[in-house]
């Protein structure tokens, strides 16, 4: 039997394809992505987020019975039982994150999983719906109990994005709940980023629904991934009037410094997610801080032009989800575990399809460390 001969690749992976895939893609030179066979950025502005939900995971959108039939049993997966509160009220002190503690309750909820190979679809699709159902639970009473307040109790009959925000900061007024889905379905999936990847490669082997949702969590929590819309809104407070902006870039760029909010690995042009939470803050709110970030944006994108000539850098979706989210009440610390929120969706979605495929992604590295010695049994052996 004759190896096969290895292939190179890009550093990352970049532009390579790995696998096919049902649930969407970001075609970055358009700014164009797509969940299923819809544009992502018209489900944002026009549906709710349970009904994408329902797209991601059985592949259409449900009519008017199954979009109740399934935002009830949502809301019902949503409520956290008395276990899972007094563990959360035991592990949670000022000084652990919110999604810090869902890794925490997803371990525990899932400690005595089944693998996904050795379930059936509906046992699949359960796990999936029911861990993706708890996190704005979890989230919500992790960031108030850190702050030395009680957990509020999820509502069942309440739609998933006014009980995260109601749970979370007390707000129920409608225009944040609307502004808040928004960003909520904008992030719900964006291609093979690295957190879905990561959880695909865990659902790969086989494993439990909690492990592969655990390894895509452990990848948005890189500053690089899920962690930038907090560090975006931080560089906004850093550079305060929007004339400072033009020497806040050049330093960074002097230093070689990442400009968080700016740039994508994919989109070359404008992210369409960017364009939209735009739009949406822009035209709902009237506040300093969304007039600082439209100033700054314009100020930001001029500037990269004159210190870095040819190079496409333009708003990400960061950039305006610290604002959006700002203005609907959440805290800089809520901003990442919020975005959780909404693509723990998209990853249990890519979990099931991976976990349908019941293949091993089982890549290859190159080595180039020093070269080793062989012994003599080895190569008597490898000789023989």
């Amino acid at each position: 039997m004759t190896q096969s001969t290895p292939i190179t690749v890009p550093r990352g992976l970049k532009n390579v394809i790995v696998t096919d895939t049902a649930i969407g893609d970001v075609r970055g030179e358009e700014g164009f992505y797509h969940y299923r066979q819809y544009d992502a950025t018209e489900l944002a502005r026009t549906a709710r987020f349970e009904d994408v939900w329902h797209l991601m995971i059985y592949g259409e959108l449900p009519d008017a019975a199954a979009s109740e039939r399934f935002a009830r049993r949502i809301g019902e997966l949503r409520v956290l039982d008395g276990t899972t509160v007094d563990l959360l009220r035991s592990v949670v002190t000022p000084d652990v994150e919110p999604l810090a503690a869902l890794r925490v309750a997803l371990a525990t909820a899932g400690i005595t999983e089944r693998p996904l190979f050795d379930l059936p679809e509906a046992d699949r699709i359960h796990a999936a719906l029911r861990y993706a159902a708890i996190a704005p639970t979890v989230i919500a009473a992790a960031h108030r109990l850190a702050r030395g307040l009680d957990v509020v109790d999820a509502d069942p009959a309440a739609e998933h994005t006014a009980d995260y925000l109601r749970m979370a900061t007390g707000n129920t007024a409608d225009d944040a709940v609307s502004a808040l889905q928004t960003y909520l379905v904008t992030t719900i999936d964006h291609g093979f980023n690295a957190s879905t990847f990561a959880g695909r490669v865990v659902a790969s082997s086989g494993s439990d629904m909690t492990s592969s949702i655990l390894g895509a969590l452990g990848a948005f929590l890189g500053p690089l991934h899920g962690g930038a819309p907090g560090r975006a809104l931080a560089a906004l407070e850093e550079i305060g009037d929007p004339s400072n902006t033009r020497d806040w870039v050049r330093g960074k760029v002097a230093g070689g410094e990442v400009i968080m909010g700016f740039g994508h690995a994919v989109y070359r042009t404008h992210d369409p997610r960017a364009e939209l939470l735009k739009e949406v803050v822009t035209t709902r709110y009237d506040s300093p801080l969304v007039r600082q970030a439209a100033a700054v944006e314009a100020e930001i994108e001029t500037a990269i032009n004159e210190f870095k000539p040819g190079r496409r850098l333009y708003a990400n979706v960061e950039f305006y989800a610290g604002v959006l989210m700002s203005e609907v009440g959440l805290p800089p610390e809520m901003f990442t575990p919020t975005f959780g929120v909404a693509r723990i969706v998209g990853w249990t979605a890519n979990i099931l399809e991976q976990a349908a495929e019941r293949k091993i992604i089982r890549p290859v590295a190159r080595y180039v460390g020093p070269e080793p010695s062989r012994t003599a049994s080895s190569r008597t052996t490898a000789d023989a």
